[in-house]
C-alpha cells in the first residue's frame, strides 16, 4: 500500500486549495440536523487526526455557504479561526509537534449548496423533494469540514436528524433509527476507510426494496411511482455482482444500495457502498444497463482502490468502463473484443490530444479517458492472454484493498505478469497522445 500524505507532499495540482499535507484525519464523526423545506443544515463535526509536521495552525476545507460558530481543539477553550474562500484556518493555542493527536470539533450551519469547480457545480444538491450529495471530485466541503483529497481516507460516523416523512441513506451500516415527534435520527457507521468525495447523504421520500441476492445484500431506495421501471432495469444487477466477484475478487463492503431520484441527473453518481441514478437513467427499458454495471464496478475501482491523486482517474473510470464490456460479454450481447474495436475506431476519429495517465483537470472526466482506459486494459489482456490478465486483475484488487493506487503502481504490477517487457506497450497507451494500435499482430482492429 502506498503512503498517504507526508510532510513533503504537494497539494494535488488538479484540485488546488483542497486538502492539507500537514495532518491526517483517521475518523470523522458528523452530527447533522437537516430541515428539508428550508434546506437548512446545522452540524457538529469531530475530526480525529494526527499532525504530520509541526503545526501552528490547521487548514480545513469548508464551503463558504456554511458559517462556523465555534471551533474546539483537543477539548480546550474555543480556538481562534478565520473562514473565507472555502478554507477554515484554525490558529492553535500552542505549536503541535509531529505525531501528536488532534481532536477537532467544528460547529457550523447554513443553507448548503453546490460548490463551483472546474467540472461544474459539485457537492450538496437540493432536489425537488429532498437532497443528495454528489461530491466527486471536490464537493465534500459543501456539507462538512474535512481534509478534502482522495489520498486521505478515514472511518465515519454520520448522524442525520430530519423530518420523519423522509428516508435517509449514508455510507455504512445503519446502526440506529430513532423517531421523536416529527423528527427522526438516523445513524450510520462506515468502518472501512473512505475518501471524502465518496461520503454522501440522501434525503427523500423513498420506498426501500430489498433485492433478491445470493451473498451481498442489495437494496433500492426509489420513489413509489418509479419502482416498477427501476426494478426492471436493475433485475440483472445480482448477476453483475457475481461476475465481478469472480473477476475482481470479493465485494469490498458490507452491502450495496442504489438510490433512484425523482429528478433527472446528467450522469449516475458513485459513493461508498452505493450508487445514485436519476429517473431518466432507469426508465424500464434497460437502455442504460451498462451504467448499472459501471457504477457497481466503482465499488472495487475507485471506492476500495482509490487514486492517490486525481491525475490517475483512469484507474477508476477506465476499469469501470471495461467492467461494462465484461458484463456485455457475460450477458451474450457483444464481446469485449468487439466493443474494443468499435471504441478504437471511434477514438481514432477524435482529437488525440489527451495523455491518459495525466489528462489534466479540464479533461479528467472526458469520455476519451474512460474509453482509452478500457482500451488500455484490453490491450494488456490481448498481450497477456486471459488467464494471466484476470489473475493480474484479481491480485491488483486484493493487494490494494481499501488502499491507494497510482499509474506507476499499476505499471509495476502488470510487468510482473509478463515474461517479456511491456514497457513500450504501456508507455504508448498511458503516456503518448497518439492512439496506439491494439496488439493484434501490429495492426489496428478491423
Amino acid at each position: 500500500m502506498s503512503p498517504l500524505f507526508s510532510s513533503d507532499a504537494e497539494l494535488d495540482p488538479y484540485a488546488p486549495r483542497h486538502g492539507s499535507a500537514t495532518y491526517r484525519v483517521s475518523r470523522y464523526e458528523l452530527e447533522l440536523d437537516y430541515r428539508v423545506a428550508a434546506n437548512r443544515l446545522a452540524g457538529k463535526a469531530r475530526l480525529v487526526a494526527v499532525a504530520t509536521e509541526r503545526l501552528e495552525r490547521l487548514e480545513i476545507d469548508l464551503g463558504a455557504a456554511l458559517s462556523v460558530s465555534k471551533v474546539l481543539v483537543s477539548g480546550r477553550r474555543p480556538a481562534k479561526y478565520a473562514h473565507r474562500t472555502g478554507r477554515l484556518v484554525v490558529t492553535l493555542a500552542a505549536p503541535v509537534p509531529v505525531g501528536e493527536a488532534l481532536d477537532i470539533q467544528v460547529h457550523y450551519s447554513g443553507n448548503p449548496r453546490p460548490m463551483r469547480s472546474t467540472w461544474g457545480n459539485v457537492g450538496w444538491e437540493e432536489l425537488a423533494n429532498g437532497a443528495l450529495v454528489a461530491s466527486q471530485p471536490t464537493g465534500a466541503p459543501s456539507w462538512f469540514p474535512c481534509n478534502d483529497h482522495p489520498g486521505a481516507k478515514a472511518s465515519y460516523r454520520i448522524q442525520i436528524t430530519t423530518d420523519s416523512p423522509y428516508a435517509v441513506l449514508a455510507p455504512g451500516e445503519l446502526v440506529s433509527r430513532t423517531r421523536r415527534s416529527s423528527m427522526t435520527t438516523w445513524v450510520f457507521e462506515q468502518a472501512e476507510p473512505m475518501a471524502t468525495y465518496l461520503a454522501t447523504v440522501h434525503v427523500g421520500q423513498y420506498d426501500t426494496v430489498e433485492l433478491p441476492h445470493k451473498r451481498v445484500a442489495q437494496r433500492v431506495l426509489v420513489p413509489a411511482p418509479l419502482r416498477q421501471s427501476a426494478l426492471h432495469d436493475l433485475a440483472r444487477q445480482d448477476a453483475m455482482m457475481r461476475l465481478f466477484e469472480r473477476t475482481f475478487g470479493p465485494y469490498p463492503f458490507g452491502d450495496y444500495s442504489v438510490v433512484v431520484t425523482e429528478d433527472d441527473l446528467e450522469i449516475p453518481l458513485e459513493a461508498q457502498g452505493m450508487s445514485t441514478f436519476g429517473r431518466n437513467q432507469l426508465t424500464g427499458r434497460r437502455a442504460e444497463e451498462r451504467l448499472v454495471a459501471h457504477e457497481l464496478a466503482h465499488q472495487w475501482f475507485g471506492n476500495s482502490l482509490t487514486v492517490e491523486r486525481w491525475q490517475h482517474i483512469w484507474l477508476n473510470e477506465g476499469f469501470a468502463c471495461y467492467a461494462e464490456w465484461l458484463w456485455a460479454e457475460e450477458a451474450g450481447e457483444q464481446t469485449a473484443d468487439e466493443l474494443a474495436g468499435h471504441h478504437w475506431r471511434r477514438l481514432s476519429a477524435l482529437p488525440q490530444d489527451v495523455v491518459l495517465a495525466d489528462p489534466g483537470p479540464k479533461d479528467m472526466f472526458d469520455d476519451r479517458v474512460y474509453k482509452r482506459g478500457a482500451l488500455t486494459l484490453h490491450a494488456i489482456r490481448l498481450t497477456l492472454g486471459d488467464e494471466r490478465f484476470f489473475e493480474m486483475l484479481r491480485s491488483w484488487v486484493d493487494g490494494h484493498r481499501h488502499g491507494h493506487v497510482s499509474t506507476e503502481l499499476f505499471v509495476d504490477h502488470v510487468r510482473r505478469y509478463s515474461e517479456s517487457s511491456l514497457r513500450a506497450l504501456l508507455d504508448s497507451w498511458l503516456w503518448q497522445k497518439k492512439l496506439p494500435a491494439l496488439p493484434r499482430l501490429g495492426t489496428t482492429p478491423r
